[in-house]
């Protein structure tokens, strides 16, 4: 029987939605996974846009329920951080005791694109720690996203794969998708 792997991420975002997905998808297969995706159902519509948004997260931690896993895709997504939604999911799935790996297609850790969003101004406080211009501290931890994701994964021993995609590709290229996939497949067989 093969493990289902919930796939999260801002790709239902995208222009190209349904052809990401459905690259994921086809991959998911080829490495002997059954995937999960969002935007594989359709929901029922709903009287208000409101009570639509709580179908889509029933039917979501639904799916997630389902699964035996997650590969969740922590590209900054929209600011210097992961979808929101995707990181809800990961940690939906962490607090389950799923399967738990990850990725991103940008190489820049947390604290650089934060340093990056302040344009440097960064200056260390009288407690030692860096602070941009607002006096909010930064988290440098040497984590390729917020140290509650990063840390979540690493601890179940999950993989975060790596990688530096082309601009124009940033939400479309699998390379690091495919090293997740390629890491459980070889944990599953063992």
């Amino acid at each position: 029987m093969s493990l289902k792997l919930y796939l999260a991420g801002p790709e239902v975002f995208l222009p190209n939605a349904r052809e990401v997905l459905d690259a994921k998808a086809d991959m998911a297969r080829a490495y002997g996974f059954e995937p999960i995706c969002p935007g594989d159902v359709s929901i029922e519509p709903a009287p208000t846009r409101h009570e639509f948004g709580l179908k889509i997260s029933a039917v979501d931690e639904d799916m997630m329920n389902r699964a035996d896993g997650v590969i969740a895709n922590l590209t900054p997504f929209r600011g210097i951080a992961a979808d929101v939604g995707t990181a809800f999911e990961l940690g939906y799935m962490c607090a389950q005791g799923k399967l738990v790996a990850a990725y991103t297609n940008m190489t820049a850790n947390h604290f650089v694109r934060t340093r990056e969003f302040y344009a440097g101004d960064i200056s260390e406080g009288a407690d030692g720690r860096k602070r941009g211009p607002d006096g909010l501290s930064l988290e440098d931890f040497d984590m390729i996203e917020n140290l509650m994701l990063h840390g979540g994964i690493e601890r179940r021993g999950g993989h975060i794969a790596v990688h530096a995609a082309d601009a124009d590709r940033l939400y479309s290229d699998l390379t690091a998708f495919e090293t997740c996939l390629s890491v459980l497949a070889k944990r599953s067989a063992a």
